[in-house]
C-alpha cells in the first residue's frame, strides 16, 4: 500500500519530497543518496533532485517504500 504524502503547492521537487518523507535529514544525504541509488517515479528510474512531482505522481524508493503525492 503507498502512503500518502500531502503537498499545499503546485508540486515539489523529488528532494524535497525525500526530506519531507523523513528518509533522509539533508539535502547533502539526499544528493548522494539519489546519485548513487536513484528511486522510482511513476515506474522509471530517477536520479535529478529537482524533478518535479505532481499530485498522483507515485515515488518508490528500495527498501522503504511506496508514497503517492496528493494535494
Amino acid at each position: 500500500m503507498q502512503e500518502e504524502i500531502k503537498i499545499n503547492t503546485e508540486y515539489i521537487t523529488l528532494g524535497q519530497f525525500i526530506k519531507l518523507t523523513n528518509i533522509l535529514e539533508s539535502g547533502g544525504m539526499v544528493k548522494a543518496f539519489l546519485a548513487d541509488v536513484g528511486v522510482l517515479v511513476n515506474g522509471e528510474i530517477e536520479h535529478r533532485r529537482g524533478r518535479k512531482l505532481y499530485p498522483k505522481d507515485v515515488v518508490e524508493i528500495e527498501d522503504v517504500g511506496s508514497y503517492i503525492v496528493v494535494s
